[in-house]
């Protein structure tokens, strides 16, 4: 329950710090680190990164993406808890895939343990459809999430639905649907414009549609794709001002909507499982690269 308590209460004074200064400054984004940025890199080695990345607040990833899920199962929660102290960082999500949306029940106690709000996963049910049958088919997802909600809420959990390659929610109607329909706030969007077209037009409107559905915007783009080795240089084209897509009309949008849910500049090596450079210190400053980019855009915002 210690853990628990300080983490809450840890966890609402940022929120209420991040606030103020957003309100002082204009907009400002409130980002976390991916720990599958380091890919299978001790815990130890990425939690001082986190700081240096403008951060405060991890996502925890596990296999096959990162291995940090099961670091924290095999140290245990007292000693997981206690490098977060050390280095003043909190827990702001657990990205769950494997589980998918129906077996998170266990990860929202943990979540509650450590204070964190946001888990991220996939939706379920038919792919490939379109109009009526799409939103009937997200209906019927949402209603069997329900019982997962009513866990979510006592949890004080959001469940962030990904808009992913190949899955039910992944189209621009397919979030629209989602947005409309959830039953409640608990059900929410980890927006990933990775998947959608690299229209800025495009996903700018549709960041104002969701508005605040939007739990999570993953700061990540198309590139060169992220499923075949390219050289280092052509796959990081997904970090947000080393590819084609301009994020100025991305940004303007979310500071137009006030939003201030979790960002995450991101992208995924090949394989994955590695870190998206050599070392440590490298995955931070091509995290702060991208960062800089943001900044200046959220500056014109």
């Amino acid at each position: 329950m210690l853990v628990s308590s300080a983490a809450a209460v840890a966890t609402t004074a940022i929120g209420s710090s991040f606030a103020a200064a957003a309100a002082a400054d204009g907009f400002q984004f409130k980002y976390m680190v991916g720990s599958c940025m380091y890919g299978y890199l001790y815990l130890g080695e990425i939690l001082p990164e986190v700081a240096k990345c403008g951060a405060s607040h991890l996502d925890i990833w596990p296999k096959r993406h990162g291995n940090q899920r099961e670091q924290l199962a095999d140290m245990g929660e007292e000693l997981f808890a206690s490098l977060l102290e050390k280095h003043d960082v909190k827990l702001g999500c657990i990205t769950q895939y494997g589980l998918g949306p129906f077996r998170l029940q266990d990860e929202m106690k943990l979540a509650q343990r450590f204070g964190c709000q946001t888990i991220v996963t996939g939706g379920s049910g038919p792919k490939g459809l379109k109009g009526a049958e799409l939103k009937k088919a997200v209906g019927e997802f949402l209603e069997k999430m329900k019982p997962h909600l009513e866990v979510a809420e006592e949890t004080g959990v959001t469940i962030a639905i990904e808009n992913h390659g190949n899955n039910l929610i992944d189209s621009p109607d397919s979030l629209r649907y989602l947005a409309e329909l959830r039953p409640s706030k608990h059900i929410a969007v980890a927006l990933a414009p990775y998947h959608l077209p690299q229209d800025p037009q495009l996903v700018s409107g549709l960041i104002r549609e969701l508005g605040e559905s939007i739990e999570v915007f993953y700061a990540w783009q198309h590139g060169d794709g992220c499923m075949t080795k390219l050289p280092k240089d052509q796959e990081l084209k997904q970090m947000p001002g080393r590819g084609p897509l301009d994020f100025g009309p991305l940004v303007k949008a979310l500071a137009d909507i006030k939003y201030s849910g979790w960002t995450e500049i991101f992208m995924h090596p090949v394989p994955r499982g590695i870190p998206i450079l050599e070392t440590a210190p490298e995955v931070t400053a091509e995290i702060n690269k991208s960062r800089t980019y943001l900044a200046e855009l959220a500056k014109q915002a």
